[in-house]
């Protein structure tokens, strides 16, 4: 096991992002063999963390950001299925990406730029989680995909795409300073 995590770790390093860049888009990626047994053992730690924020992503604390309305938790809230119904997030400023309009009550502010920093998919993880918890339809279909009804029906919260986009907050912050942390590749 401590293999899968050496490679995690190394998928995630940015030496070898940026040596590999071109090559990772147009096939599987090749893994380098560690020079020293110490490198090995070092990067599958960082790998075991990474996967652990990454797979237990739901269990991490949530991002403590700045709400327009002040603290939700003193907030006198009738209808939480109301309140926290989210349509689509956006941006209160594409140039600034510190404050994201959840819905006509809610807007988070202040959230840091380098969380914008883990890219998943070619784009931030929050803006991935930003276009995923929306209600759409499929015009082919008809069908109405509404990331409210899995939060409240599969979940039990109606505050459900709030707290998973704050948890992605944390997440990605996490992710960025550990890969930060990982030592040097040394790749040829």
């Amino acid at each position: 096991k401590e293999i899968f995590f050496y490679i995690y770790a190394v998928l995630h390093h940015p030496e070898y992002r940026e040596k590999f860049q071109n090559n990772l888009i147009k096939q599987l990626p090749r893994i380098p063999f560690p020079k020293t047994k110490k490198i090995f053992e070092e990067m599958s730690e960082y790998g075991l963390m990474l996967s652990d924020l990454h797979v237990k992503y739901e269990e991490v604390e949530k991002f403590k950001c700045n709400f327009k309305q002040g603290d939700l938790r003193l907030s006198n809230i009738n209808n939480p299925k109301t309140f926290y119904r989210v349509e689509k997030m956006r941006f209160k400023n594409k140039k600034d990406k510190s404050n994201i309009i959840y819905n006509e009550n809610i807007s988070i502010q202040d959230i840091p730029p380098q969380a914008y920093d883990y890219i998943v998919n070619g784009r931030s993880a929050i803006e991935w989680v930003m276009d995923r918890q929306i209600v759409r339809k499929n015009e082919a279909s008809g069908i109405i995909n509404d990331a409210n009804d899995y939060a409240n029906e599969t979940m039990n919260n109606p505050a459900y795409p709030l707290e998973l986009l704050q948890r992605i907050i944390t997440v990605s912050l996490e992710t960025m300073n550990i890969v930060k942390s990982l030592p040097k590749l040394d790749i040829d």
